[in-house]
């Protein structure tokens, strides 16, 4: 249960930062080109890279804590890009080139199909 809390608080404060990023950007004045989800993605992908490096390098006695925390729940919540460039990244270092090249492929092909097939269907209901 311990897990599940840790997961949520973090999941919920990076929700309410992928919320300000966007509130930010439209007050900015930036709204043709979807900049703050661009930010999103990079920012924690970058941040997912220093918190898993850092993680290996101490080896911090709480580190599943941290790791719950702040990479599934804070990162996850801001972005969930940030946890497929780390699954990416995780699959090239094990020299699996040609899983982690599926792996791209097909969770972007399929996520855009996801959310098409999902439009369709909502769509078909308003027809």
């Amino acid at each position: 249960m311990n897990s599940i809390l840790l997961v949520g608080a973090g999941g919920a404060l990076g929700a309410v930062a992928r919320y300000g990023t966007g509130v930010l950007f439209g007050r900015l004045g930036l709204s043709g080109f979807p900049w703050a989800t661009m930010t999103a993605n990079v920012t924690g992908s970058f941040a997912m890279g220093l918190l898993i490096g850092w993680l290996a390098l101490t080896g911090s006695e709480s580190q599943n804590e941290l790791r719950l925390f702040l990479a599934i729940g804070v990162l996850g919540g801001f972005t969930t890009f940030s946890s497929f460039s780390l699954d990416t990244i995780t699959l090239f270092e094990r020299g699996q080139w040609g899983p982690a090249a599926a792996y791209v492929l097909l969770s972007v092909v399929l996520s855009l199909a996801g959310l098409m097939g999902g439009l369709a269907l909502m769509r078909s209901f308003g027809s």
